[in-house]
């Protein structure tokens, strides 16, 4: 067990000189948006990039790091070429594989529902990634797309955080 002891006394370092550190003490900023998008479930992938990149735009901020998160326990968010080979069939084989369907899930017992391989999915995949942002840019590959994936056994309204940190 790791213990903590308060430091009695402590005084506040002196503020640092910038240029003899070499460090850039910038205030940064945060800025917070959201939109909306509808899916089908079933292992459904949406292209989001260009609704993030929409919303960067709106705010100030050009260097930093954005953060897109989905709302929800049965939805990730990664990044991959948005290719229909790839996003039609070969993510939700690997799902399937990962996390099959009909397998048996104590959480379908205890909710009397059918999503327990969405919520396992989900986890395994998660709910955010974050991108560096230079110049305004997103530090994303040629043929890599911010996508979400919904695992849901049925269509849903999901809501899309964007977090902006930077300056």
């Amino acid at each position: 067990m790791i213990m903590l002891r308060p430091q009695i006394g402590m005084r506040k370092r002196p503020a640092l000189n910038n240029r003899r550190a070499g460090v850039n003490l910038a205030v940064m900023a945060v800025e917070t948006h959201e939109f909306e998008i509808e899916t089908q479930g079933d292992s459904h992938v949406l292209n989001l990039s260009d609704h993030v990149v929409q919303h960067v735009n709106a705010g100030r901020i050009s260097e930093g790091l954005v953060t897109v998160f989905v709302i929800g326990s049965t939805a990730g968010i990664t990044t991959t070429e948005f290719e229909s080979g790839l996003v039609d069939q070969d993510l939700k084989a690997a799902f399937e594989n990962l996390a099959p369907q009909e397998a048996r899930y104590r959480h379908e017992e205890t909710w009397h529902d059918d999503n327990g391989h969405s919520h396992v999915r989900a986890s395994m995949l998660g709910p955010s990634l974050t991108v560096p942002l230079v110049n305004r840019k997103l530090q994303l590959g040629t043929w890599q797309q911010i996508v979400l994936i919904d695992f849901d056994t049925r269509p849903r309204t999901r809501r899309i955080i964007v977090q902006v940190i930077g300056k």
